[in-house]
């Protein structure tokens, strides 16, 4: 099964990204059911695993904290490129990432582990660009880079499966952790 851990955006939130995903000038926009905050990819799992990550997540406490996505930008992920919503500075969203990483490895959970950039993708361009391609695209972002969505609060993470089909990924949510308020 091919799980990541994420945040999963409120409803206006996604509606704001979907309103900025109509302003965007290219690319194969992320459906709106998809558009999250992902604090760690664990790529594919066997089942055992999958209770060990669910174990380990459920032992998790960390506070409710605000976040809001500012801005916009791109960069290259294998073989294509991606245009995001950036992420605010919190430092309550770095360190509840750590404390994911920290308990998935201490459980003996295996995944990759890379550079967390914590963004929301919202489009996907077919290939790699050439450079002159990227500084068009990076022009023609300047026109959003001002993009604030509304603040909100988050107060729960969630596992989900991610299924690959044809027409794009399809992503279920298989658990949902809470966040510890006042």
């Amino acid at each position: 099964m091919r799980v990541f851990v994420a945040i999963d955006l409120p409803e206006f939130v996604r509606s704001e990204l979907v309103h900025l995903q109509n302003t965007l000038p290219i690319g194969r926009p992320v459906p709106e059911e998809n558009l999250h905050l992902t604090l760690s990819f664990l790529g594919e799992q066997r089942d055992k695993a999958i209770e060990e990550i669910h174990a380990a997540l459920s032992d998790i406490r960390a506070p409710v904290f605000d976040l809001q996505l500012v801005g916009v930008g791109s960069f290259d992920q294998r073989k294509q490129q991606v245009i995001y919503a950036d992420v605010a500075r919190c430092q309550q969203l770095l360190e509840l990432e750590q404390r994911i990483t920290r308990s998935l490895r201490t459980a003996g959970v295996e995944f990759q582990k890379r550079r967390f950039r914590p963004h929301v993708t919202l489009s996907r361009l077919a290939s790699l660009m050439s450079a002159s391609e990227t500084h068009n695209l990076h022009e023609r972002l300047a026109n959003i880079l001002a993009f604030r969505a509304s603040p909100f609060e988050v107060k729960s993470f969630q596992l989900f499966q991610s299924t690959l089909t044809p027409d794009g990924a399809l992503h279920e949510v298989l658990a949902n952790y809470e966040l510890e308020s006042g």
